[in-house]
């Protein structure tokens, strides 16, 4: 099972977005996909037409079972999203207190863990959406996944966004045993601004061994997908937007593979 985290230090760069349309795609490639959302604001959780404020089993329950200690399989926190081999474990609202609750328990930081490690032969792909804030919630995805993915809006204070995003990788990866991969992806690219050709610039010579070398292009496909539920590449599956995140999927897919091989 490959869980594959997406991130980023401050909202409105496409984190959700991203996820959902890797997912999908791995899902319209056969690929059995689990998509997780772990922010409080439950984005994805709203994309798929779930309420994150009335919703009972999601990954708030792991949370919740792991401080009051009871037993809870995580099979039962999967929903359908409505696309066929691609499911999702939902936000709840509660999520948001979690910090100030249960954050210095023992053991806190590995409860997303366990709970893949029990939904390892039902999924070939795992996406985890992850907060924008550095805290308990992004400290478990960390420390689940295997591969993170940071999408950059390309404008100047996404790359502040993305400088924090580095800074916690580093701090995180002094208690692993081996660095954590990570692929940065330029989002909401404008070729006729000069923000976005300057940011892509700044992104191409500060991160070049990190970054993908593709693009995301601005594309009002992907809201609509958003405002019809439904993964871009299902919505609109000849987009822009549908074409350059199928190009970065499959540069993903290979990069990951070499990484695997190689360690």
């Amino acid at each position: 099972m490959n869980i594959w985290a997406v991130a980023n230090q401050k909202g409105g760069v496409g984190k959700t977005t991203t996820t959902v349309a890797l997912g999908g795609l791995l899902a319209a490639w056969g690929l059995r996909t689990l998509l997780i959302d772990i922010d409080p604001h439950g984005s994805m959780t709203s994309y798929f037409r779930y309420d994150p404020e009335a919703t009972d089993d999601s990954t708030y329950s792991l949370f919740d079972a792991s401080v009051k200690r009871y037993p809870l399989d995580p099979h039962r926190l999967v929903h359908p999203t409505g696309t066929e081999g691609l499911d999702l474990i939902p936000s709840a609202m509660p999520l948001a207190a979690l910090e100030r609750q249960s954050g210095t328990l023992k053991g806190m930081g590995l409860v997303l863990k366990r709970a893949l490690s029990e939904l390892r032969d039902d999924y070939d792909y795992v996406l985890i959406d992850c907060p924008p804030v550095l805290g308990i919630l992004l400290i478990n995805a960390l420390a689940a996944c295997q591969h993170l993915i940071v999408p950059v809006q390309t404008e100047f204070l996404a790359l502040k966004g993305l400088e924090r995003m580095v800074r916690t990788l580093r701090m995180v990866n002094r208690s692993r045993p081996r660095p954590l991969p990570h692929t940065i992806v330029p989002t909401f690219f404008d070729k006729r601004t000069n923000a976005s050709r300057e940011s892509l610039h700044v992104l191409q010579t500060s991160y070049t061994d990190e970054l993908w070398p593709g693009v995301i292009p601005m594309d009002t496909r992907l809201r609509e997908a958003a405002r019809a539920g439904l993964p871009p590449g299902v919505y609109d599956p000849r987009s822009r937007g549908v074409t350059a995140y199928a190009e970065l999927l499959d540069y993903l897919r290979t990069d990951t593979r070499a990484l695997a091989a190689g360690g």
